[in-house]
């Protein structure tokens, strides 16, 4: 790994880097230090940043590789695009919402001016790519839609669930609050409408974690901690839809395995999801945050008949085979490889 050699393996590389390309490493030093100013993670690991692209650098001679991808617009691209001040050549690939929340703080826009081509994984991804830069590197960007492993796009043969359950599956993190939800279930069922509401949800979520932890300890929800893809998909198969209330997103993988296994979701206006969640066909929108849309929507979902769960379950699959079956999209991003070689 990069830094296996520690702090010391590190400034060898750059020692090394320096004497044999010192013009190329003068400006990489020159652009760390400039971004490294201005971002939440300052000059000191902007300093390491610039040491791990002189290791990759290395790397990449010695294997004569020719191109480096680096997935999301955060500190892997700021490596990537040390990499390519040192003469190396890197592209990129960005999910958010983490990058759009904070482009100059990770320096979005010019990590895209200076990459061959950019991925973006929706229309709406694109469109906050064309924020951050000129008109004219616009063409760079290209859409490359997340990929979705075969385990999800197809059931195991039961029957679809006729119980009332619904599941809600992400991250304990701002972004992904289940509490909307977890709010709306219990005027949703106060009108005498049982149904079982499952909140299957990770306890990855960074600085926030302990306080989403307890808040949920104290109301006996589920709480996991990392689970498994096997997890997921058995969850999502025993309920009847999928509930993911985001306040933002890129476009969540979560959302196109439901759908691939045959749930409907309910979930929000937010940046790419409506570009695969439609109303009526494979599910339903909300607009975040608001509770009372959210109890409506959630007694839409109870009062659906199985036929129709059915029905709505089978358009979001082809959706998902048509758009996000990994052997689709892996299949575009090596085309984007090649042409850009």
């Amino acid at each position: 790994m990069v830094l296996d050699g520690g702090p010391q393996g590190l400034a060898a590389a750059m020692a090394r880097v320096a004497a044999k390309r010192p013009k190329e490493f003068a400006r990489a030093s020159a652009m760390a230090a400039r971004v490294g100013y201005g971002s939440e993670r300052g000059l000191v690991i902007h300093g390491a940043y610039l040491g791990e692209a002189c290791v990759l650098l290395e790397w990449l001679e010695a294997e004569r590789v020719e191109h480096v991808h680096a997935h999301f617009g955060t500190n892997s691209t700021t490596v990537a695009m040390l990499v390519a001040a040192l003469g190396g050549p890197a592209t990129a690939s960005t999910y958010g919402p983490e990058e759009f929340d904070k482009p100059a703080a990770i320096a979005l826009g010019e990590k895209v001016e200076r990459s061959r081509f950019v991925c973006a994984i929706s229309h709406f991804g694109r469109s906050q790519l064309y924020r951050q830069i000129a008109y004219e590197h616009w063409p760079k960007v290209q859409i490359v839609r997340c990929g979705v492993e075969a385990a999800f796009l197809e059931g195991d043969g039961r029957p679809f669930p006729t119980a009332p359950r619904l599941v809600s599956v992400g991250r304990l993190s701002e972004q992904k609050r289940a509490d909307p939800a977890d709010r709306g279930a219990r005027p949703a069922g106060a009108r005498g409408v049982a149904f079982e509401p499952r909140w299957w949800a990770t306890a990855r979520c960074g600085p926030d974690r302990s306080r989403h932890r307890a808040a949920w300890a104290r109301r006996a929800r589920h709480i996991t901690g990392w689970a498994s893809g096997d997890e997921v998909r058995e969850q999502l198969l025993a309920a009847r839809a999928m509930i993911l209330p985001s306040f933002a997103e890129g476009l969540p993988v979560v959302i196109m395995e439901a759908l691939g296994l045959g749930r409907p979701v309910l979930s929000t206006y937010v940046a790419g999801i409506p570009e695969l969640v439609v109303p009526g066909e494979n599910g339903w929108l909300v607009p975040a945050g608001s509770v009372d849309h959210l109890v409506a929507a959630l007694r839409q979902v109870l009062a659906t008949p199985t036929e129709k769960l059915v029905q709505m379950g089978e358009a979001g699959r082809r959706a998902v085979l048509e758009r996000h079956d990994v052997r689709v999209t892996a299949a575009s991003l090596a085309s984007l490889l090649r042409a850009h070689a």
